[in-house]
Parts: structure tokens; C-alpha cells; sequence
């Protein structure tokens, strides 16, 4: 597979914006909802905590940690998702913020946030390294950094349900739906199994600044939660 650009990617998400959360309960089974709870309890942050949530699509992270009192940051460099993250927001009286950015050039200061967490965005960017040394600049000494995302999944038995289902059952859900096109539902199957394995990951981890990674996979590998902290000051 041809890597797309930043600018492809951006334009393919901005186009499923609408449904992007139907989608993603349709692609997981609802089985997402069970990941984010256990990121929370992972990073296990306190109320007036600082969290930026990257790549935060329509907040569903971000308010898995709001509702526990964490004050949080939503940033995504595709716009149209942020109007939806702010929606849901409002309807559940949090008070998040939102922010359009690119996850290479953060604008946040050195040192901002208590954590990070990016939930199935990492993949999609253009140089996983340089994102994760922004998001090792913008934690404070003692901060957290979680990763929730698909990897090529090892399991036989898993890999050929979830192959079959990828390649040939989500983009016709996508295309009955009206999704948009459905090259975006082609582009996510062939994006995972192409990216990094869970331990090239960590390697990545590690050479960005992070200390203590580690990994859990969850439902048989089909996702991985990756967890790192920071330990000191640059």
C-alpha cells in the first residue's frame, strides 16, 4: 500500500466526520467503549488534572476522562470532527476545549499537560517518531502517555475473522450507509496491518523520550493499550 499524505488522510476523515462514531461502534462492536474505560483506569488520573487528548476525533476519550473530573484538551487537525466533539460536550455539561492541530507541531508549550492520549490516530499519522517526541515535549515531569490503536493482530483465529470483516464486510457497511467512500474503510484494514508491531512501537516509545513502556492487548489482540510515563525534565 501507497501511504497516503497528511492532506488525504485529513480529507478522508473529514468526509466520515457524520458517521464517524456509528462507524466506529459498527467496526469494534461496541467493544471500544470497553477500551477507553480501560485507558482511564490505566492512567488513573485525578479531578483538576491537565489531559490533552490527541487526535481526539469526536471526544469520545476526552470525555471518558472529563466525566472523572480531568481537565481536558481535545486536539485533531481535522476540523469537521471538532464541531461533533463540541456537541457532545455541551450535551453532557463538560467544559473541554477543543483545538484544529497538526500532532507534529503541537502549539502547546513545553511541559503543559499531566497526560496524553491519542486513541487510534497514531497510525494515521506521517511520522509516528516526531509525534510522539511533541507529545514527550508537552508532558511534565511525572506526566503519562497512553496509546490505544490496532496493530497487525497475530492471533489466526482472530486475524482471519478480522481480515474478512475489514476487507470485505466494512466497506459494503460503509457504502450502505453512505460513509462517504468507502477507499476509507479500504485504507483502514490495509493501514493496520502495515503499521508497527506492538514491539517496534515500544521501541518508538522509548527512543521518543518515554520511560516504563508497556503494552496490554485487549479482546486477543485485535487493540493494544500502550503506556508510558516521564520521568524527569529535558
Amino acid at each position: 500500500m501507497t501511504a497516503p499524505s497528511g492532506a488525504e488522510v485529513q480529507a478522508m476523515f473529514a468526509e466520515i466526520a457524520p458517521r464517524y462514531d456509528f462507524l466506529n461502534r459498527m467496526l469494534s462492536f461496541g467493544i471500544d467503549r470497553s477500551w477507553r474505560r480501560r485507558m482511564r483506569r490505566r492512567l488513573a488520573l485525578q479531578p483538576g488534572q491537565e489531559l490533552l487528548d490527541l487526535c481526539c476525533g469526536t471526544g469520545d476519550v476526552a470525555l471518558e476522562f472529563a466525566r472523572e473530573g480531568v481537565r481536558v484538551h481535545g486536539a485533531d487537525f481535522t476540523h469537521p470532527m471538532l464541531p461533533l466533539a463540541q456537541s457532545k460536550a455541551r450535551a453532557a455539561q463538560l467544559p473541554l476545549t477543543w483545538t484544529t492541530a497538526d500532532a507534529h507541531y503541537l502549539p502547546f508549550a513545553d511541559a503543559s499537560f499531566d497526560a496524553v492520549t491519542i486513541a487510534f490516530g497514531i497510525r494515521n499519522v506521517e511520522d509516528p517518531g516526531r509525534v510522539l517526541r511533541e507529545c514527550r515535549r508537552v508532558l511534565r515531569p511525572g506526566g503519562k502517555f497512553a496509546v490505544l490503536e490496532f496493530f497487525p493482530i497475530r492471533s489466526r483465529m482472530w486475524g482471519v475473522l478480522f481480515r474478512f470483516y475489514f476487507h470485505r464486510i466494512l466497506p459494503l457497511l460503509a457504502r450502505f450507509v453512505r460513509a462517504g467512500r468507502t477507499g476509507a474503510y479500504r485504507y483502514l484494514p490495509e493501514s493496520v496491518e502495515s503499521f508497527a508491531t506492538p514491539e517496534t512501537f515500544s521501541e518508538w516509545m522509548r527512543t521518543g523520550g518515554f520511560d516504563e513502556v508497556q503494552g496490554e492487548a485487549l479482546t486477543g489482540g485485535v487493540a493494544h493499550l500502550m503506556t508510558g510515563s516521564v520521568t524527569e525534565a529535558r
